[in-house]
């Protein structure tokens, strides 16, 4: 096991589309392995292998609990490309909660936003019809139910043609490119918040063996082209 101290205390990364978000092997699908190669981290909360943007990893065990455990409400936020002209009726269902079949979703914070001019281009592009406009929401939730935003977002009339998570708490995407990760180490005040009694936690979570073999990653944590498999 690697050294405690050497290790960062979690992971930033930017899971591509169509990656799986974990690091066992998935039939013909890539997973977290194809891209990082650092022992005894795991993800902190998952995204769906059609969404793109900010996953969160580490080794310590209670920090990964408080990530991703409903219980802690961790405010995770998106960005999504809908079909359809969003109004601000559908905004405000948004944000008062709206009815889903597992129950009413807790109140969001939801507005229009112009499209992200730093985006990088979706491998393959979101379909194209002239006949319908498509509009970007920023959602901000503190659930986690499966596929949450999508069915959000179909809810109120403007289902969901790509869907980025841009930030988990306090952590943002920032410049990441898809397949790229950065070491993070807590500040004084995540560790108060974040950790049992502000401490570090005793042990880190146990490794396993892992299957799969990373992409070659420079040392910049930029990793080679990787394989895209439709």
């Amino acid at each position: 096991m690697n050294d405690p101290e050497s290790t960062p205390d979690l992971i930033l990364f930017n899971k591509p589309f169509r990656v799986m978000s974990q690091f066992t092997a998935s039939a013909d699908k890539e997973t977290l392995a194809n891209y990082i190669n650092i022992p005894a981290i795991y993800p902190a909360g998952r995204l769906d292998y059609d969404s793109e943007g900010l996953m969160v990893l580490t080794g310590i065990g209670s920090l990964q609990h408080s990530i991703s455990h409903p219980q802690h409400k961790l405010a995770k936020t998106y960005w999504a490309q809908v079909e359809g002209e969003v109004d601000e009726h559908a905004l405000s269902r948004l944000r008062n909660g709206v009815e889903l079949n597992d129950g009413p979703t807790a109140p969001a914070e939801a507005q229009r936003i112009t499209a992200p001019d730093s985006l990088w281009p979706r491998q393959p592009p979101v379909r194209y019809r002239a006949a319908i406009p498509t509009s970007w929401i920023a959602l901000t939730i503190t659930e986690g139910r499966n596929r949450q935003i999508r069915r959000m977002t179909a809810a109120v009339g403007f289902p969901t043609l790509r869907l980025i998570r841009v930030a988990i708490g306090p952590w943002q995407l920032g410049t990441l490119q898809p397949g790229e990760y950065q070491p993070v180490m807590l500040t004084a005040a995540q560790r108060t918040s974040l950790l049992p009694q502000g401490k570090r936690a005793e042990n880190r979570t146990t490794p396993r063996r892992r299957t799969g073999r990373p992409t070659g990653k420079t040392p910049a944590h930029r990793p080679g082209r990787p394989s895209r498999r439709r």
